[in-house]
């Protein structure tokens, strides 16, 4: 592949042990192999990385996602980079398609850390030079690093899905589960000619919340919920009983990374909610099973790989947007 204008040498893409699939996908749209690389354990847990390949001069991307195990992820990424580094790649990003430690962004209450700042340090302290993330629980978070954050929106890849079903989707009205989405989800309902409401939820605690008033009219209609994750499934389930209760005649839930912690599976094998379309910056693995009547994953491979691109070209990024929602601000 040519270097274009970016002044790096050849394009390598590495992937964490957690996103093999997604990093094949991402190589594939750009006619690369997947870079070599091996990380294991010792008997004591510790990670170590080993390149298979040549990286001198290269311009490299680390593709990992920190999800369950979030700990153990996090640390291989940080490996990985230094690994590069001590290789002498001479550019490194780190894809991060989810970004764990996301919802702790600020202060909420008293005697609190802001994880997601020190997430930033480490990474900064790792000697990358750049992150690429999707869909960033709190915009905010761009500002944690003191390096250059290319923040994706998987709306693209949503859009293309819903549009190519909408006359099957009849009167459809987009749902905010949420106030904190509600600018995506406007876009969205804008874009696919649907309605829009809004929920108002108060969390009680990290696994349980009091899903409060519906702003908007759902009698009759489909619903779409639409949100940057499905964690536990608590809100998107009591949001779904609400909009079913005030008369709406079916519930899909969208999401860009799918958590599905804790109870999450069997809360919405249970739930009102058809339908759970999520992306695959999370692996969805065995534990979803009970849930694959209802599950479609959609694959943000190929934007990724078109965001390299344009990264490794010095193109723009923001012009995979301008058609459609942007990301949460």
């Amino acid at each position: 592949m040519s270097t274009g204008t970016s002044g790096y040498g050849d394009l390598k893409v590495f992937s964490g042990r957690n996103s093999k699939h997604l990093a094949q996908r991402v190589c594939d749209h750009l006619n690369i192999p997947l870079g070599g690389a091996r990380t294991s354990l010792f008997p004591d847990g510790e990670v170590i990385t080993k390149l298979d390949d040549d990286v001198r001069g290269r311009d490299c991307f680390v593709i990992l996602s920190t999800c369950e195990p979030v700990n153990d992820n996090l640390m291989e990424l940080l490996v990985f980079c230094d690994c590069l580094r001590r290789a002498s790649a001479a550019r490194i990003t780190l894809v991060m398609p989810y970004f764990g430690y996301g919802r702790q962004d600020r202060k909420d209450e008293g005697r609190v850390p802001i994880t997601a700042k020190l997430v930033a340090n480490l990474i900064t302290a790792a000697r990358a030079d750049r992150v690429l993330a999707i869909d960033l629980h709190a915009a905010q978070i761009q500002g944690f690093f003191d390096l250059p954050v290319d923040h994706l929106s998987a709306t693209p890849v949503f859009f293309n899905y819903f549009q190519q079903m909408r006359e099957d989707l009849g009167d459809l009205c987009l749902v905010s589960p949420d106030v904190g989405n509600v600018k995506v989800a406007e876009s969205m309902a804008n874009l696919l000619d649907a309605d829009l409401a809004i929920i108002n939820k108060r969390r009680l605690s990290g696994t349980e919340v009091d899903v409060g008033n519906l702003i908007g009219n759902v009698a009759g209609k489909r619903v779409l919920m639409f949100d940057d994750m499905i964690s536990t499934a608590g809100t998107v389930c009591e949001a779904a009983r609400l909009v079913m209760d005030e008369g709406a005649i079916d519930v899909i839930a969208a999401a860009t990374h799918g958590v599905l912690a804790g109870k999450a599976v069997p809360r919405l094998v249970e739930s009102p909610i058809s339908r759970v379309v999520i992306t695959d910056t999370i692996p969805v693995g065995e534990r979803c099973e009970p849930l694959k009547d209802k599950l479609k994953v959609l694959s943000v491979g190929e934007l990724l790989g078109e965001a390299i691109r344009r990264i490794h070209d010095n193109t723009s990024i923001s012009a995979l947007f301008r058609s459609t929602a942007g990301v949460k601000r």
